[in-house]
């Protein structure tokens, strides 16, 4: 039996995580969220996720701020970090470049989001050293 990867989503909204939580979980992944960005380097430790999907328009916190907090605890664990947004791409794209993060996906795009998080995985499972989100 294959390992049981697992993902993290952190969003303040949880109309979103109780949304990509059902798309994505299966067999071979495990979904945890977490709402808002306190208490999330908590649970980041306690959960080791594989990758860690990061909402950037949160209030107090952002993501890309706790992005900052989380990247050096992240590379420790092996975990990847992409946005999940609802900004536009090229928003997205400066965001990733500024934040040395590993990729972005849009939210509402639903295809996108099971394809970038199941490609991310099975690279992972693979292998590869470094997956473009993008």
């Amino acid at each position: 039996m294959q390992h049981k990867q697992t993902v993290m989503i952190i969003d303040d909204d949880e109309i979103h995580l109780y949304t990509a939580k059902g798309l994505l979980s299966s067999d071979q992944i495990e979904v945890v969220t977490h709402q808002g960005s306190f208490g999330a380097t908590t649970q980041l430790k306690h959960v080791r996720p594989d990758l860690l999907l990061l909402d950037v328009n949160m209030p107090a916190l952002s993501g890309a701020k706790l992005a900052e907090i989380v990247k050096p605890l992240c590379r420790e664990m092996n975990t990847a970090i992409f946005f999940y947004s609802s900004n536009d791409e090229d928003t997205l794209r400066t965001l990733v470049a500024t934040n040395e993060v590993q990729g972005y996906i849009c939210k509402g795009d639903i295809a996108a989001l099971r394809n970038k998080v199941h490609d991310y995985l099975a690279a992972m499972r693979n292998g590869a050293d470094r997956v473009s989100g993008n």
